[in-house]
């Protein structure tokens, strides 16, 4: 495979030239000369977009995701920070979930009104309540 121009690299990798840019201005790839006005990349870019677009979709910054390719351009990612994120993942899966699942009962509820419904009154209460935490201040850790 040859080198690529900006256009082929942003239709093979469906972003805008003008995400190729930001993405070199902020390091996370880099041309490797000019066609004409172009900037030419090589072929390993669009293994490159695949990460940073598989890092994006996982919720990770782009800071974050720079902070994952060391200086050489090889990959470093923390393993840590990745169980971080799938823990914050599967957290989120089971609080949407249970929303998901509150929605499908009180959709389908046979009580003449939600407020009389049990499920429904308990679903509320716990909304209420985490609505409340968010708006607490969090407890700040002294060292």
């Amino acid at each position: 495979m040859s080198d690529l121009d900006i256009a082929e690299v942003a239709q093979r990798a469906g972003v805008t030239a003008a995400t190729l840019r930001f993405y070199e201005e902020k390091g996370l790839i880099r041309s490797i000369g000019r066609r004409g006005l172009r900037r030419v990349f090589g072929e390993g870019v669009l293994e490159r977009l695949a990460l940073i677009s598989l890092g994006r979709a996982a919720g990770f910054s782009l800071d974050e995701i720079g902070r994952m390719f060391s200086p050489g351009g090889t990959l470093d990612i923390d393993r840590g920070l990745l169980a971080e994120r799938a823990d914050e993942l599967e957290h989120t899966i089971r609080r949407l979930s249970a929303l998901r699942d509150g929605l499908r009962h009180a959709a389908a509820c046979p009580a003449p009104s939600h407020l009389e419904c049990p499920t429904f009154r308990r679903i509320l209460r716990a909304a209420e309540s985490k609505s409340l935490a968010r708006r607490l201040p969090s407890p700040r850790r002294t060292v």
